[in-house]
C-alpha cells in the first residue's frame, strides 16, 4: 500500500510541476491615451480663437455643431479634432494610431 501511496504523490508532483512549466504569462502595458497617435504634431492650443485656428491650421476637413449649451463646436483635421467653446479652444485630441 505504501509503494502505491508513493507512487500516487510521485506522479501528482510531476504533474504540478508540468502544470507550472505550462502555464502562460502575460504582461500588461498602459499607454497613456496622450501619448498615443502620431508624436510631434502641433495642434492648436487651449484658449485661440476659431479665427486663429484657421488662419495658422487652414480650413478643417468637417465641422459639427455648435451644439449644446454652453455651445460646443468640433473641427475635425488630419490626425486631431479641435474642440471650441464658443469662439474659443478647450481642447486638441490627437487621432488614436
Amino acid at each position: 500500500m505504501k509503494t502505491i501511496t508513493a507512487a500516487i504523490c510521485a506522479l501528482s508532483l510531476s504533474f504540478g510541476a508540468g502544470v507550472g512549466l505550462n502555464t502562460a504569462k502575460a504582461e500588461e502595458v498602459k499607454v497613456p491615451v496622450a501619448k498615443q497617435g502620431k508624436h510631434n504634431i502641433q495642434v492648436p492650443k487651449r484658449g485661440v480663437t476659431k479665427s486663429y485656428v484657421e488662419q495658422k491650421f487652414g480650413a478643417p476637413n468637417n465641422v459639427e455643431g455648435p451644439v449644446g449649451d454652453p455651445p460646443i463646436t468640433k473641427w475635425v483635421y488630419n490626425g486631431y479634432t479641435v474642440y471650441f467653446e464658443y469662439d474659443h479652444v478647450i481642447h486638441s485630441v490627437v487621432h488614436h494610431g
